[in-house]
């Protein structure tokens, strides 16, 4: 059984999130801090009130703002491609209900989440704010990212984008890993992208996802 420390967090969503890390684990997920960050965060407390009582399926589910939150496996699986490892400086493009980013804060990284939302972004930072789990908000255009703040190790994009943007590739460390999924709006494919040098970038293709489409600019919804 899990054993957590978020308020708000009882024994009968613990035994539901033990059933469905078991499920992920079945599916292909191999990355033990993968699984236990995710075992650990309270998923049911990043969802609508019409939806908590699904929060431990494995299946997306709307949020405000026309956006949603992830499949459990999704953001396992991508999060196992970032290769996360603590202490890491991780830039995320699309900060939605904020459950990504806990789960990369669980694994010890050092999160700059970027959300164009502005509703989202305020809730996102109020339920970490909340769980006592810190990452360096910014609202904002997830396609210019945060050079300011680079460069980064990891790069994760949460939204679906027509090509890896150059502008955030730069934005890597050499040797750093930016997982994104990339296509129409219709269907990605996800992508892992390695900073080899200044100039040389190595990709490689991992499945097929549909997520909302990524969108450049900002709003004040």
């Amino acid at each position: 059984m899990i054993n957590s420390r978020f308020d708000g967090d009882d024994f009968k969503h613990q035994g539901l999130r033990n059933r469905l890390i078991k499920i992920i684990r079945n599916k292909g997920i191999t990355d033990e801090a993968v699984l236990t960050a995710l075992g650990a965060i309270p998923r049911h407390l990043f969802m609508d009130s019409g939806f908590i009582g699904f929060a431990y399926k494995d299946s997306a589910f709307p949020i405000s703002c026309g956006q949603t939150i992830s499949q459990p496996y999704t953001v396992a699986y991508q999060t196992q491609l970032l290769n996360v490892e603590e202490h890491q400086k991780i830039l995320e493009i699309g900060t939605g209900s904020g459950y990504q980013t806990a789960v990369l804060i669980e694994m010890g990284a050092r999160v700059y989440t970027m959300e164009r939302i502005h509703t989202l972004s305020l809730s996102a930072r109020q339920i970490l704010t909340k769980l006592n789990l810190s990452a360096h908000f910014q609202y904002g255009d997830g396609y210019k990212g945060l050079p300011g703040y680079g460069p980064f190790d990891r790069i994760l994009i949460t939204a679906g984008a027509p090509s890896v943007p150059d502008e955030l590739k730069n934005q890597l460390k050499i040797g750093g890993i930016l997982v994104a999924p990339i296509g129409s709006p219709e269907l990605q494919t996800m992508i892992r992208c390695k900073r080899i040098s200044e100039n040389e970038f190595s990709e490689t293709k991992h499945g097929g996802f549909i997520f909302v489409p990524m969108v450049a600019g900002k709003t004040e919804d």
